[in-house]
């Protein structure tokens, strides 16, 4: 287990924030577990659960999935209700600072690193992708003068708008039930990618009555708008939260698309 936050976490949750029922409580801090593959890049995976849970289908399952195939992953879990913005896009900003920084160890290269994500895990990927340059918390260690820029962002089925196409509990666990008009904005990631968001691997499905596919279709066009390589696949069965799609062999071929698409972007 690697503990990302070694000299002080920010935003720390006080005892009368957590609440009794908080899955996350005062005690909890960030951690990663390493699933080291010998791969030239690497896969931090944030498993999704609205910002209140995290999911193991979406986390340690693939953890364990990138390393059989032979790519080198970091599963993070990072803080959830009670907690808020911006303690989530912290913790995605330093663990991609953490494995940029101890790169050689882990025996990848520093400049490729992806992060990938689902659902609500989607949106913090997507976060960090868009928002890398911006300042979240202060520094506390050299780990982070180290660049929080994603080299690859991979999203599955993700929450990209905080507006009309929203995920309401997403929404509400990151935010808060009445967030400003500034801050939905800020947060609806299609609005926020420039010309330098990293290039992005997508896919969704159309039955899905959790999180619109029209998250995905946002943010691919936005991407196209900026000229940022992507790669989608929309599929026309299957719901919400699948995984590794084992129960729909149709939409479970996104799999075999991923490792190709990181192939080709020599990651392994």
């Amino acid at each position: 287990m690697i503990k990302i936050w070694k000299n002080g976490m920010p935003y720390r949750l006080e005892a009368i924030d957590a609440g009794t029922n908080a899955l996350d409580s005062v005690d909890f801090e960030p951690y990663m577990q390493a699933y080291p593959a010998g791969s030239k890049g690497a896969v931090i995976v944030l498993p999704g659960g609205g910002y209140v849970n995290r999911a193991q289908h979406e986390g340690t399952t693939f953890g364990e999935w990138f390393q059989s195939i032979g790519i080198t992953a970091f599963v993070l879990q990072y803080r959830v209700a009670p907690n808020a913005h911006p303690a989530e896009i912290s913790d995605a900003m330093r663990a991609v600072k953490y494995v940029r920084h101890h790169a050689e160890e882990y025996g990848i290269d520093r400049d490729k690193i992806a992060i990938m994500g689902f659902s609500a895990g989607g949106h913090l990927a997507g976060s960090a992708s868009v928002h890398y340059d911006k300042k979240m918390y202060e520094p506390t260690d050299e780990i982070d003068n180290e660049s929080a820029k994603p080299n690859l962002s991979i999203l599955c089925y993700p929450v990209i708008d905080m507006g009309e196409y929203r995920h309401d509990g997403s929404r509400q666990n990151l935010l808060s039930s009445r967030p400003t008009e500034e801050m939905k904005e800020f947060m609806s990631l299609h609005k926020q990618v420039t010309d330098d968001t990293p290039e992005t691997f997508i896919w969704h499905t159309t039955t899905d009555e959790t999180v619109s596919v029209t998250n995905s279709l946002l943010y691919a066009q936005a991407l196209s708008n900026h000229n940022v390589d992507y790669e989608m696949h929309i599929y026309p069965v299957g719901g919400h939260g699948l995984g590794l799609a084992a129960t729909e062999p149709y939409v479970a071929k996104w799999t075999n698309d991923l490792v190709a698409w990181l192939t080709l972007k020599d990651w392994k």
